[in-house]
């Protein structure tokens, strides 16, 4: 027993429509944040040397959480007062070569 199915009225098929769009954005959507994750997995594992400093860090950082965590236990044993005078020694080195 088939039953036939009915046209959509022109409202119906309106929603009909907009449904479709909507559904080809979430597929372009999808496949654009597949493509961006390929493209950061193929650079992730490493340290891009022209990226900005604070970037360098944040992605060394990711890359070696337990030697970040060992240097900051290595600070925090030091004490503020010792840190910030190496920083005043470290600092100036640093950025002489950003300079370069």
């Amino acid at each position: 027993m088939l039953t036939t199915i009915p046209r959509p009225t022109p409202e119906q098929q309106q929603v009909l429509d907009r449904i479709l769009a909507q559904r080809e954005r979430l597929r372009a959507r999808r496949d654009a944040l597949r493509q961006a994750r390929a493209a950061a997995g193929a650079t992730q594992g490493r340290v891009n040397p022209a990226d900005p400093l604070l970037t360098r860090l944040a992605s060394f950082a990711r890359l070696h959480p337990v030697a970040v965590a060992a240097v900051l236990g290595v600070a925090a044993m030091a004490g503020p007062n010792r840190v910030m005078r190496w920083a005043g020694v470290v600092l100036p080195a640093v950025l002489r070569m950003r300079r370069r």
